[in-house]
């Protein structure tokens, strides 16, 4: 019974730890410190509850009812937490900030001291539980000592590895943060419940034997020394082997956390199987100095296994399905790749804590002894992480950190295997066995290698390893990432990577065409000008490849450009790029901040005209929290007035509700916001409070630098710009209403929970992009801004497809006026363009011939929303002028005027057409019936009239039912508001 509540409070436990990390991240940001400060307050606060507990254990006599008492106050502290955070982080804001807006380093001081205040009573206490249940069995059950610590350990541990996979799992995603601390807040509330039965029902307990036989000698001291190195590298090891394995598993939350219930399963399994032996060793030491070497000599040996895992990752992506099976699957193969990894040497971790403390009581340390090597594990724990995230990874990188801690476990089991021998008089050490030991953490050090280019390839994302064409000119392990930069074999494209997964690419040679992912980076510089002019200061998310800073820098009215980048080793490899970015490292407007955006603009008090934020993908672990409707209230908070918020968003390896998550965010905190899409596979949503987005300002793409790179990506002229304005705040209006999701949040993480899963099945939200740039000019009639000019001359790119859309309109105009010939196919599809030469054919000869109504429709369908009212009425006026009138019928008039409306932008005429061609023609095909109605919807929604759109959705649900595409979909949910 006690060894089951201690496995649930060890569940609890981890839930907290993991939940917190989340919570103070919010606050303190993503950065590598501001992690490691995290893990430092938690673990921290453990070493001074074990220790409080090694300094009084023994003057209490029923432990287990002091074990059950604090159980019951981490409980009631677990179910105001969120309350406590909220509040305190609110008054931080609102009232303290702004007293210290002068001294960055009082923020920051202020911020890690009330991060320690919030977790810290919590840590302490959880840090007192192992001690107490221990001792506390101990006195229950004194036959076998070390069987029972053992256990302890094991079932502690095991109920921890389960608790980080299901609240990553399952509770974040059914009740959220909040909601995830209050479940394992009842945890211990029922744990302390159980434990208080169970020490009721006991006999007085017996202390004898537990009490304190012998004086802390130096012995004592070296057990504890052996109990902090032996934590240190340990964590070490979790430190390398996760950065090691977010590169074939990839960098998500979910893939962390897989990684760490491996990590924890390893050190459980550790403790269950030393619990049949322990207590039957004649030398503890010895043992413990066999197991310390081992854990070196199997550390080092993951290295060989670790470079298969590459391939055995492809392998298996190529054989799953994207599916929710595949998924599952691929999830359970990740931590099958994590275990195989990790669990040799953390299996040795798993004894060292149990026989450590079992020497010393058997030397007759007394039950203190509990709490002291807890303690200074958990120290060592601290120490290892801080050495390893800091110093280890940036200089040494992960091989020789990994070799290093190797080396370090090996050095402690020589010396615990000379002291078991020789004890602490004698200087005989075993030559023989230190010598095979360093040859065998030589060898595979020595001919092991990890390949940098394995390690680049992201090879969870696409299911390849980099081909040998690639060049790697870049390789680099950062506190928060490894950093790579590839040139692609024979095409002159340089990417740069995190994690092995793409970030930025672009060509480093103007004599090329451009790349896909130029016009992201360059609209996303160039677009903050058009909005805002008058901008005279820039904060920049992201570094990337530096394309997106140079673009703004290009602006000869900028002041200031700070660009804010997480990872040191992300700018230095954005070197390889130049000269592309060359304003980004030259130009002394340029200021690149190393920090997390959080933090940053936490910290700070400026305020900037315009904020432009352009991270990873938003399936990456940390990511998300940039997407979120607390993050989209700070960055207001930063904004100057009038100032516009320029946010990108991933439409590949992502759904319509993920996005439509992000876009109720944005809602909730900003008055208006426009879309604008580079590509199909990207959007930026620019946002501002206080008045309503006008049209964009030619000026500032008139730059010659500005025009020069934007011409590159076929943007040419502000019609080119328009084409690519996919929505606004007035034409999405019912977006987020028709689509059930919640609004992705800090305390509801729908994104980060998601989005990887979305990742795996390769969905995507590209129907963004095209559901009001088709059929109709939704977004012109929607928002009062059209297409400038009076004759259509979009620019063909092919980048962007909707360019391609343009430029079939225009020729199709062409042809229809008789101007091209239309039997050179132009246009890809082969049923537009033969419906084009029929309704040509008929042109020639209509005052004789019945029109061809299917054509006609299918060809005006494919102009209207791409050219202008202007070129569209010529169209209109050689219909009339050629007599074609004459032999329509009064079918073939109705739905000509419904064309005519809809090419002049006329809401009520398009509304009015539309019921008449409905009431009209009751038996269409509900493809033409759908049309119809989306077409009376649209118009009376641009003529001002809900209520007549909703009236026309009634009149035709019956016959159509729910609504299958996104345009119908969101005109039905703004109809219903």
């Amino acid at each position: 019974m006690l060894f089951a509540l201690f496995a649930a409070s060890g569940f609890a436990g981890l839930v907290y730890e993991s939940i917190w990390t989340h919570y103070l991240k919010l606050f303190l940001g993503h950065a590598a410190y501001a992690q490691t400060l995290v893990l430092a307050i938690f673990m921290g606060g453990m070493a001074v509850g074990s220790w409080i507990s090694s300094r009084w254990s023994g003057r209490v006599r029923n432990l287990l009812r002091g074990y059950a008492l604090t159980e019951a106050a981490i409980g009631v502290l677990g179910l105001i937490f969120h309350e406590v955070f909220t509040a305190a982080t609110a008054l931080a804001y609102d009232h303290v900030f702004a007293r210290l807006a002068d001294s960055s380093v009082e923020i920051g001081a202020f911020k890690w001291s009330l991060c320690a205040l919030l977790i810290l009573p919590q840590s302490i206490l959880l840090g007192m539980t192992f001690p107490l249940m221990t001792a506390g069995v101990l006195r229950a059950f004194p036959d076998r000592p070390g069987r029972t610590v053992a256990m302890l350990y094991f079932t502690n541990s095991l109920g921890a590895a389960a608790g980080v996979v299901v609240s990553g799992f399952v509770l974040v995603r059914a009740v959220g943060l909040p909601g995830t601390v209050r479940v394992a807040a009842l945890i211990n509330v029922a744990v302390a419940a159980g434990a208080w039965v169970l020490a009721r029902d006991r006999a007085q307990p017996a202390i004898a034997h537990l009490e304190e036989q012998r004086p802390r000698d130096r012995a004592w001291l070296f057990f504890l020394a052996v109990a902090l190195a032996t934590g240190a590298t340990s964590f070490v090891y979790e430190v390398v082997w996760i950065r090691m394995l977010a590169l074939v598993l990839g960098a998500s939350t979910h893939a962390f956390e897989l990684m760490l219930s491996a990590f924890i399963l390893g050190l459980a399994l550790g403790g269950l199987w030393i619990r049949r032996r322990i207590d039957k060793l004649g030398s503890p030491v010895r043992v413990l100095g066999y197991l310390q070497l081992a854990m070196g000599v199997l550390a080092v040996g993951t290295l060989p296994a670790y470079s298969r895992s590459f391939h055995f990752m492809q392998w298996l992506l190529l054989r799953l399905p994207p599916t929710d099976r595949g998924y599952a699957l691929f999830n359970l193969a990740s931590n099958g790749i994590a275990l195989a990894i990790m669990l040799p040497a953390t299996f040795c971790a798993g004894t060292t804590l149990p026989l450590i403390t079992y020497h010393l009581l058997r030397r007759g340390n007394g039950e203190s002894s509990i709490g002291a090597v807890y303690a200074a594990n958990t120290v060592g724990a601290i120490a290892g992480v801080f050495l390893a995230v800091h110093a280890g990874l940036p200089l040494l990188g992960v091989k020789r950190l990994l070799g290093a801690a190797a080396l370090g476990d090996a050095a402690l089991g020589v010396m615990l295997l000379w002291t078991a021998a020789a004890g602490f008089t004698r200087r005989r050490v075993p030559l023989a066995l230190t010598a095979s030991g360093a040859a065998l953490l030589a060898l595979p050090l020595i001919f092991a290698r990890v390949d940098p280019r394995y390690m680049a390839s992201g090879v969870y994302r696409a299911a390849r390893l980099l081909d040998p064409s690639d060049e790697l000119l870049f390789h680099r392990d950062g506190k928060t990432a490894t950093v790579s930069v590839v040139r692609q074999g024979g095409t002159g494209v340089v990417n740069i990577r995190t994690n092995g997964k793409t970030d930025a690419e672009l060509t480093t040679s103007l004599d090329q065409p451009a790349d896909l992912d130029e016009p992201t980076m360059v609209l996303l510089g160039a677009l903050p000008m058009a909005l805002h002019p008058e901008a005279r200061t820039v904060a920049c998310i992201g570094f990337g490849s530096g394309l997106t800073t140079h673009t703004l820098l290009a602006n000869p009215r900028l002041s200031r450009v700070d660009t804010i980048e997480i990872e040191p080793e992300m700018v230095n490899g954005a070197r390889y790029f130049r000269p592309r970015n060359e304003l980004a490292f030259t130009d002394p407007r340029s200021n690149v901040v190393i920090d997390d955006a959080k933090t940053f603009f936490s910290i700070g008090q400026r305020k900037y005209d315009v904020i432009v934020s352009e991270p990873s993908n938003p399936w990456v672990s940390g990511v998300a929290g940039l997407f979120s409707d607390e993050f989209y209230r700070l960055a207001r908070r930063h904004l100057a007035p009038g100032g516009v918020f320029v946010q990108w968003v991933q439409l590949y390896e992502i759904d319509v509700p993920l996005v439509v998550s992000v876009l109720k965010a944005v809602e909730a905190n900003f008055d208006d916001y426009v879309a604008y899409a580079p590509n199909e596979g990207d959007l930026f949503i620019a946002a501002k409070n206080g008045s309503r987005f006008g049209p964009p300002d030619p000026s500032p793409l008139m730059v010659p630098a500005v025009a020069r790179e934007l011409g590159r990506v076929g943007i040419r002229n502000m019609q080119d710009l328009e084409l690519r304005r996919v929505g606004t705040r007035s034409t999405w209006q019912g977006l987020t209403r028709a689509v059930d999701v919640p609004m992705n949040s800090d305390y509801r993480p729908v994104l980060d929970q998601e989005a990887v899963k979305a990742r795996y099945l390769h969905l995507d939200a590209k129907a963004l992009v095209v559901f009001q740039k088709q059929l109709f000019p939704t977004v012109e009639m929607l928002s009062g801004f059209g297409m400038p000019g009076s004759i259509t001359s979009v620019t063909l790119s092919r980048l962007y497809s909707a360019s391609r859309l343009g430029a079939e309109a225009m020729w199709l105009r062409d042809a229809f006026l008789g101007r091209v010939p239309v039997n050179d196919q132009v246009v890809s599809d082969p049923q537009l363009h033969a419906a084009a030469r029929e309704v040509v054919e008929w042109m020639a000869a209509c005052p004789r011939r019945p029109m061809p109504l299917a054509g006609f429709v299918r060809v005006a369908q494919a102009m209207i929303p791409f050219l202008t009212p202007g070129d569209l009425d010529e169209i209109w006026y050689a219909l009339a002028s050629r007599g074609c009138a004459r032999n329509l019928s009064q079918q073939d008039r109705d739905w000509v005027a419904l064309l005519q409306a809809a090419g002049q932008r006329d809401g009520a005429r398009l509304a009015s057409a539309a019921r008449q061609l409905l009431a009209a023609e009751p038996n269409l095909a509900p493809p033409s019936k759908r049309y119809l109605v989306a077409a009376a919807m649209l118009g009376s929604f641009a003529s001002g009239s809900t209520a007549q759109a909703r009236e026309a959705w009634k009149a035709v649900e019956p016959s159509l039912g729910a609504p299958d595409d996104l345009l119908l979909r969101v005109f039905v949910a703004r109809a219903l508001q």
